[in-house]
């Protein structure tokens, strides 16, 4: 089993990242969107490293106990192996006090949706027509870390 490092978004991160969103994503984030978070206050941006090499990343802002995740993607050659697993736990313990933690998934990313339901992820609801390219909804999971919803 491959061992993923977790550590902190840093300016040397941002070139891959950006590659590893135009693979995961139709509206891509930018390499300046991307690096626009490090001067962000609220922004918890980590990036696993597998062998050296930026593997994925996860993104979220925390304000006033609540967090919103903005990105998760990993690169197609390190999926399946518990990549997108270690960015989420990691992320759930730097964010351990927040009252609770959301984001939005495509309603067809079968694969997501079952990483964050199996991270203790629940749906909460629905966005009509959120996402463009194609357009499609997005499902609202959230967890929280006292279990209640």
């Amino acid at each position: 089993m491959m061992q993923a490092v977790i550590e902190k978004m840093s300016e040397s991160h941002i070139p891959a990242l950006a590659v590893i969103e135009k693979e995961c994503f139709s509206v891509p984030w930018s390499e300046k969107a991307l690096a626009d978070e490090l001067d962000n206050a609220h922004a918890r941006f980590f990036v696993a490293i597998v062998d050296g090499e930026v593997a994925g990343y996860i993104g979220a802002h925390e304000i006033l106990g609540e967090v919103y995740i903005t990105n998760v993607a990993v690169s197609s050659r390190f999926r399946g192996r518990g990549v997108g697993k270690k960015l989420i736990a990691h992320l759930k313990d730097q964010c351990s006090n927040a009252d609770f933690i959301t984001l939005e998934v495509r309603s067809s990313n079968i694969a997501a949706k079952s990483l964050y339901a199996k991270a203790g992820f629940i749906e909460v609801g629905l966005r009509k027509n959120f996402y463009e390219s194609p357009k499609e909804d997005a499902i609202l999971m959230t967890y929280r870390p006292d279990g209640e919803i």
